[in-house]
Formats: structure tokens, sequence, C-alpha cells
């Protein structure tokens, strides 16, 4: 029933924005507390792991003091860039009508192209576009499994500062919590929600304290603010200096985020969260953690956040750090079904189960498949890995791999959007991988040592997308193949004058103008037909929302032939029974409790001669199998359906 469809086609939705509004101070303070508990919960954990990563054993790089102000040099210039120039200044301009994420983006590119032409550019380019999407996509969900693990981690980790009698308790205490946390999701985040911002909040108050007065009693930490200690560093570490920004990547992490939840918070919010309370928090808590060690040179300090905090409040520091891990990580599992929802409706995953977690926040959901898949693989590499050190090797090439696929997309924005000319949006997309390749590059040594997880994560994300979108598209063109045109198939009718029974057939159909095949089977077997059949059709267009006054277009074919096209942006979840309801103010009544709904149901085959790799067919047919009906996916009414099935080769 549902397809795809771009605003480009002959009816154009009236595009509104999907962010909300900020009218005055106040909505400014709460959308950018709320952004402290959403946005920021990944990047704002990373100081748990970044720098002690950076001088961890394995990257043979002394904590000396050229090399401490060597790497906060790259620790703030990584921040200034890539987050706040990059994703403040630029990506969260590219709103696909307030909405926004890698996705969202791809949506928007590929909506862009439609506009511009075929012959500019060619299918080459905009597949090229469309793969980098994709990508980028399979790597942030690659992502979301490891950030919940090593937040996590990183936190119950100040226990073994304390003392090394809790050391054996780490791992087994990371399971229960995340299972925990996963076992919590199908209740929703509604009831306590509200907490994250203020919770965040104080979690960077409590960053900012902690490195304030180390930074006091060390001011020339301050030093590593120009630029000048970066290149010495590398200079003087050769190899090994290029190879520390696979760890130094580390405090970047989570900044796609921002870009993510763009739709639920808006620009204005999330720049002010950043600019003024996450950016300079988490400035002085990494400069904090560089002037101890410059108060130590030549020590190793295993981990210098927890060593920021005195004695007596070590024990309520990790507290607050493992929630604000819970935090980050709930914020990475609701961003997972948000992007599994976007993915779905614009056809690259099959039907998911979406259960909306809240009546008053559509945005709230919870999908059980992804909440299932990311439980496994998060207590999986929590005992595999065991520390947050060693997830860390797994960590910068989902995060970079991301970025870079964002960058490229950005351009494209660049050009055909905001209507740079090509020098100088080439130029600015060079600027950015400038800085991301190399972070990737140094990140490519530790595929051995975790690094294949996102790769591996990454490649079976894409694989799925990719069959799938191109599964349905050969299931389509064999339908298109042997269809009936509507128009003759009611004019045919109109002569032969069928046997009709009383009441309404709802038919769904996944494309227009052509007879739905299983109205075509239902009256070769049953020889009569209801007194009224409407043919309904959901199309996703390429924007998040659709306004519920564009929701439905209801056009009389005549012979009791109804047919309704129903919009839907795909950040929405179509419903029958809505569908049916806003058909009343256009001459079209059905109640949906006494309508006949008539599915067909699709058996594909693996013995026809389609080019797709028996793999890939393989893989198709297990996706069909198991996604979700598309009755219970609908909101149909369960005890109203008749199912015909058909039988397709591939």
């Amino acid at each position: 029933m549902s397809g795809t469809s771009s605003p480009s086609g002959e009816r154009t939705v009236e595009q509104q924005s999907h962010a909300p509004v900020v009218n005055s101070t106040k909505d400014l303070l709460r959308l950018g507390l709320g952004a402290l508990g959403v946005v920021y919960g990944d990047i704002g954990t990373s100081p748990l792991y970044a720098i002690k990563e950076c001088f961890a054993a394995g990257h043979g790089v002394d904590p000396s003091v050229a090399n401490v102000l060597g790497i906060l040099s790259l620790v703030f210039w990584s921040l200034t860039l890539v987050i706040t120039v990059k994703y403040v200044g630029f990506v969260l301009r590219a709103d696909n009508h307030g909405d926004g994420g890698i996705l969202a983006l791809l949506a928007l590119v590929t909506e862009q192209r439609s506009h511009a032409g075929k012959g500019e550019g060619g299918r080459t380019r905009m597949l090229i576009l469309v793969v980098l999407g994709l990508i980028g996509f399979s790597l942030l969900l690659g992502e979301g499994m490891i950030t919940p693990a090593i937040s996590v981690l990183g936190a119950l980790e100040g226990l073994d500062v304390a003392t090394p009698v809790f050391r054996p308790f780490i791992v087994p205490m990371a399971v229960v919590i995340l299972i925990a946390l996963f076992l919590l999701q199908k209740r929703g985040t509604a009831g306590i929600g509200a907490l994250f911002g203020p919770a965040m909040a104080v979690w960077f108050v409590s960053l900012a304290a902690l490195g304030l007065p180390s930074i006091a009693a060390e001011p020339r930490v301050l030093a590593a603010i120009d630029p000048r200690h970066a290149v010495d560093f590398f200079l003087a570490n050769g190899l090994h200096g290029f190879l520390i920004l696979g760890a130094v990547v580390l405090c970047v992490t989570g900044g796609e985020a921002l870009y993510a939840d763009l739709g639920h918070f808006g620009k204005k919010p999330i720049r002010f969260a950043w600019l003024l309370i996450v950016f300079p928090a988490l400035l002085v808590n990494y400069f904090g953690q560089g002037a101890l060690l410059l108060r130590h040179p030549g020590e190793l300090i295993e981990n210098p956040f927890f060593e920021l905090a005195p004695p007596a409040l070590l024990y309520p520091l990790v507290v607050l750090a493992t929630f604000a891990a819970i935090i980050a990580s709930q914020a990475l599992i609701s961003g997972a079904y948000s992007l599994a929802q976007q993915a779905m409706q614009l056809g690259f995953l099959p039907r998911l189960t979406i259960v909306h977690t809240s009546g008053e926040a559509s945005g709230q959901i919870y999908v059980p498949e992804i909440n299932r898949l990311l439980a496994v693989a998060c207590v999986l590499l929590v005992i595999a890995f065991r520390s947050s050190s060693s997830l860390a090797a797994a960590y910068g090439i989902s995060v970079m791999g991301t970025m870079m696929c964002t960058s490229v997309l950005l351009g494209r924005v660049l050009r055909r959007r905001w209507g740079w000319a090509a020098l100088p949006a080439l130029a600015m997309v060079i600027f950015f991988l400038a800085i991301e390749i190399p972070f990737f590059a140094a990140n490519l040594p530790k595929i051995a040592h975790g690094g294949w997880f996102p790769i591996a994560m990454g490649s079976v994300f894409f694989a799925v997308a990719t069959t799938w979108k191109r599964g349905r598209r050969l299931v389509q063109e064999k339908i298109l193949a042997g269809a009936l045109p509507l128009e003759t198939f009611i004019a045919d009718l109109a002569k032969r004058k069928p046997i009709r029974v009383d009441g309404t057939a709802v038919v769904l159909s996944s494309m227009l103008e052509i007879t739905p095949p299983v109205l075509l089977h239902h009256f070769k077997h049953n020889r009569v037909l209801h007194e009224r059949v409407v043919i309904l059709t959901a199309l996703t267009e390429g924007i998040p929302e659709v306004p519920r006054r564009d929701r439905v277009e209801v056009t009389d074919l005549g012979e009791g032939f109804w047919r309704v096209v129903a919009h839907y942006g795909f950040m929405q979840t179509p419903s029958v029974p809505d569908i049916l309801a806003a058909c009343t103010p256009f001459g079209l009544e059905v109640r949906p409790g006494a309508a006949s709904y008539i599915l067909g149901r699709e058996t594909i085959l693996s013995s026809g001669r389609s080019r797709m790799a028996k793999w890939r067919k393989s893989l198709f047919i297990y996706l069909s199998r198991n996604a979700r009906p598309a009755n219970a996916f609908f909101n149909v009414p369960p005890n109203r359906v008749v199912e015909l099935g058909a039988q397709i080769e591939l």
C-alpha cells in the first residue's frame, strides 16, 4: 500500500517547518534545556574517556608537557572546527523543512535532484549521493550500538579509581544497567524525559566545576589554544602523532546528534545550548584534565577525569556520571528508533512495529525489533571488550565515516539549495574533508582491534537497505509488467455489469493508475464486487510531516470506484482509519468498522531470472517474510480483513 513520492510530482504538498517555533526567551531556555538532555548526552560524556585514551599505553605518547599541550590543542580545534563551525555554523542550516539527520539530508538532496532535471549531473552522480547517504545511515546505526556500551563502562570505571575492589564488578554492573535500560524502553520516556535536561545541566556544571580549580592551579595549560602546539606535536611524534587522532576523535563523538535532533528542538535552542553551556563546559573539563597531567609531567595517570574529583566526591561523581551515561544511551536509542522509522518510510527497510509511547509527542516512538537488536549488541560488546579503552577502537570509524558522508551531501545542498558557485562549495567540502579524512585514516589501524565491528555492522545494515530497496523495485516491475490500467478495468465493468453486493471494500494498493492485482484476484475467484470500492494508496513524501489539511486526495472514478491517495512524511506512520476519516469532507464517507479490507500477501520465490544475486534474493525473501503484516502496520481493523495470496518469482 505504501510507496515513496517526490514533492516534484503533479501535486505539491504544502511544506511547513517540522521544528518547534521559538517565540520568546522562555521558549529558547526551555528548548535549550531539553536539548541538553537529548542532543548533547553523547558528546557530553566524552570527557569520561577521551583524554584517558589519548595517553593510553598503546599509543606510545608519554604525557610530557609538549605532548599534553599538543593533544589539548587538537581537542580544542577539533571541537571548534568540526562541531562549532561545521555543524553549528553550516549543517544545522541544511534542514529538510525543519527536520535533520543523514536520511533527512538524503531526502533533501534527492528532492533537489528531481527539481534540477535528469540531464544535470546524471544518474551516476545521484547514485553516489544515495550510496553515501545509506553508508552514513548504516554507520550511524552501528554507532548507536557502541555509545551505550562505552558510556556506561566509562562511567563505572570511576569505581576502579576509588578502589580496585570494584574492578571485577564493573562489567556485570554495566550489563545489568544496559539490560534494565532496554527493558524499560517499551514504557516510553515521557515520565522521566523531563528530568534529562536538568540532570545534564547538573552534569555540565559539574564538568566545569571539576576543571576550573585544576586550570587555576596550572594556568599555562591555556597555551594549548595556540594551534602551533598541535603542529609541533605532529612534527615531534611523527607517525605516533598522526595515529593519536584516532583517540582525539572521541571528543567529537555525538556531533551528528546536533543535526539528527534538529526537528525536536530547532536551530536556535541547539546553538544556544552549545555555545553558552556545552562547549565552554567541555573545554574547561578537557583543559582541567590537561592541567592535572601538566602538574605531574611524565607520570601515567590512568583516569584523569575521575582524578580531578576530591576523594570525598568520587562516589557521587560516579553516580552522576552513570546517570549521564544512561541519558546519553537513551538519546542514541531513541535516535535509532527515529532513524529506522525514516528508513522504513523512505523504502530502505521493511515494515517495522512502530509503537507511539506518548499521546502528546508524536516523535516519541518505540521499535521492538530495533530495541532487541541494540540490546543484544550492547550487552555482547560490553562482555567482549570489557573496557571503554577497548571499545574506543571501534568508535572512531563509525563517527568519522558518518561525518564524511554528511560533508559530501552538504556540498550538494550548498550548490542546489543555497545557490553557491561551484568553486566555493567545493572548497568548503574539501575543507571539512581535510579535517575528517585524517581522523578516519588514523582509525584504520584499529580495524583488527575492534574497528572491524562498525564496519561489519555498517555493511550488514547497508546490505539490508540496498537489498530491500532493489527487491521492492523488482517486485513492482513484475507487477507492472502484467498490470491492467484501472481505467480499462472500470470501463470493462461498465459493460459487463457484474453482481454488486452491499457495503464498501477498501483495497490497499502500493501503486497508482493500475488495477490492484489483489482486486483482480478477488473478482476472478468470487465474481462479485462490493457496491463501493475504495482503492487506497499511501505515499511517503520527501519531507518530515505532511499537514492534516493536505493529507488526502479523493477522486470519484465512477461505477462505484473511488481512489484515495494519502500523503505522509517520513516521520509519520499511516493509519487507515485516520485516512478514511479525512475523506468525509470530500464526499466519501466510510465507517472503518463496517468496511471490508482486501489485502494482498506476496510470497516471493527465488526461482525467477532477475539479475539479483542469490544471497540478495535469500535476504530479501527473509525480510519479506518477517516484515510486519500490512493490516497491523496500517492499523486496519483485524476482524474485517480479507487476504489473498500471490506468488512472485525474482
